[in-house]
């Protein structure tokens, strides 16, 4: 009976017959070198809904990587990388400049950063540091990211004064900070 698969036989020397169903979709049976073919197609054939279903599993599987793969984005060039990190840096020494006047604090440098993990950072001596892919959120998340920045200057923690600081601000700022957990990761997806 003619399997609706094509499987390839290896032979070793080995004492017992096992099949393999690879991640791409090929079917392997590895065999005792003395073992008949008919004797092999008898155990394909009854394995032969294992084997379907671990094809089936690999099929979706391809097909899941190659949506994921059209619907990411080509990597960022170079010069597109530094066009951004551009207007960032543009964008947020304007921010912090704006908010800074109305918290009444002081600020050293602004470097523009790519990082996985962090959006904002504060040094010890006022120099902030931003992620330049904040400027594909909403405006009010990028207001957030600055004020919380500057609060540090005032608080070097995340304590209930700091979030004080921050609310005195933006009365708003949970639904920015909910928006950068919950969307935070599409940032990274978009360019």
């Amino acid at each position: 009976m003619k399997q609706p698969f094509d499987y390839e036989i290896i032979y070793s020397s080995r004492r017992t017959l096992a099949i393999q169903v690879t991640h791409d979709g090929r079917v392997t049976v590895r065999s005792p070198k003395g073992c008949s073919r008919s004797y092999i197609d008898a155990f394909v054939s009854r394995n032969e809904s294992w084997i379907l279903k671990c094809l089936s599993r690999a099929k979706e599987l391809k097909k899941q990587q190659e949506h994921s793969a059209a619907a990411a984005p080509p990597p960022l060039s170079k010069k597109d990388r530094a066009r951004y990190m551009e207007l960032a840096r543009d964008i947020f020494t304007r921010k912090t400049d704006y908010y800074a006047r109305i918290m009444n604090l002081s600020y050293g440098r602004i470097t523009i950063r790519e990082q996985k993990t962090r959006w904002g950072s504060c040094s010890s001596k006022g120099n902030l540091n931003f992620n330049w892919r904040l400027i594909l959120a909403p405006e009010e998340v990028l207001d957030y990211v600055v004020v919380h920045e500057l609060a540090h200057r005032r608080e070097m923690n995340h304590s209930q004064a700091f979030y004080a600081v921050v609310e005195s601000i933006l009365p708003d700022y949970r639904q920015a900070r909910k928006w950068l957990r919950d969307n935070g990761q599409s940032l990274w997806e978009m360019i």
